[in-house]
């Protein structure tokens, strides 16, 4: 079994550390977080032993490391490791400063390094990435996907977190140009604070809509909301020349009333580690495929930097008010 160091023990190393536990071809070594207390709960539930990031690197016994630390560390870890000659799984994004990320890119670039781009590997989503690949469908013409929170996070957290672009939308130009398969050369996007004046006082946003075309002349609108007022929103529509292709939001049971004043289904799947928890299953599959030597990383360095691209460059057009040309 390949062992595996999990290199932060916030929700998202939670998770990973979790799954790594779980899986028939992985083990869980070293938790790597200046929290004892949160390494210390990761250990007790799951296994494992309390390391320091230098530990990681310099034991030839770790073949592969998830970076789930705060974003401003991501790039420098991934290159110390991936000098190191470790396998990486590095969350999203890859930094928050496009110019440091391409400088990275000569030895990230060849590194065994997976991005975790994890809406890749949710079964629904990969299900309408077939129906446009398979053509039955006709050629895709627009694209039309939507992320809402039920609420914003913390204001600590939005101080931090590079703008909504960088940190909420990244996954949404990486399924977009995923699911569009076609060069994106424009980006338009506008925003706007209706949820929390503080989030604007932090200089970010709340609210945005982005529109994307490719060089084929596709577009995709993407949605973005701090609050949805309903629960997790999370659903895509692909418009092609014979028809639409959709997925819709997951439910907590697929139990329903009917009644005189109408229908009600049961609530959405209200939190990410719940609507995504398969896909966080099957990434690590990936990973485990990629130490083993039977898979190459589906989501690169490569794939990492053009979704930050995408971000600044919707941010730029969001503070200019104009179409950014890529």
């Amino acid at each position: 079994m390949d062992k595996i160091a999990v290199v932060g023990a916030g929700r998202i190393g939670r998770i990973h550390a979790q799954n790594i536990a779980r899986h028939t071809r992985l083990s869980l070594a070293g938790i790597v977080d200046p929290s004892a207390h949160a390494v210390d709960a990761i250990i007790g539930e799951f296994g494992g032993s309390a390391a320091t990031f230098a530990d990681v690197v310099a034991d030839p016994a770790i073949a592969g490391v998830v970076i789930a630390s705060p974003t401003d560390l991501h790039l420098d870890q991934a290159l110390a490791l991936a000098a190191g000659g470790k396998a990486i799984l590095c969350e999203k994004p890859v930094d928050l400063d496009l110019a440091r990320a391409k400088a990275a890119a000569p030895v990230l670039g060849d590194a065994r390094m997976l991005i975790g781009f994890n809406r890749r590997f949710d079964p629904d989503f990969q299900a309408l990435k077939s129906r446009l690949v398979d053509g039955t469908l006709g050629d895709l013409e627009t694209l039309h996907i939507i992320s809402h929170d039920p609420a914003p996070p913390p204001i600590s957290y939005i101080a931090t977190s590079g703008g909504l672009f960088r940190d909420m939308a990244i996954h949404d130009f990486d399924t977009a140009r995923w699911l569009l398969d076609d060069p994106i050369v424009e980006v338009y996007a506008a925003t706007a604070c209706h949820v929390d004046p503080a989030i604007a006082q932090a200089g970010d946003c709340d609210t945005a809509k982005t529109i994307l075309r490719t060089a084929r002349g596709r577009l995709c609108v993407i949605s973005n909301s701090r609050r949805s007022g309903y629960g997790y929103d999370q659903r895509i529509e692909a418009f092609c020349s014979n028809g639409l292709v959709r997925a819709d939001n997951r439910l907590e049971s697929t139990v329903s009333t009917w009644s005189a004043p109408g229908m009600a289904s049961d609530a959405l799947q209200n939190f990410f580690l719940d609507r995504y928890a398969a896909a966080y299953r099957a990434e690590i599959d990936h990973f485990a495929m990629i130490l083993a030597g039977e898979q190459l990383p589906s989501v690169t360095f490569a794939d990492g930097l053009a979704a930050l691209e995408l971000a600044e460059a919707a941010a730029l057009s969001a503070r200019s008010g104009q179409p950014v040309r890529l």
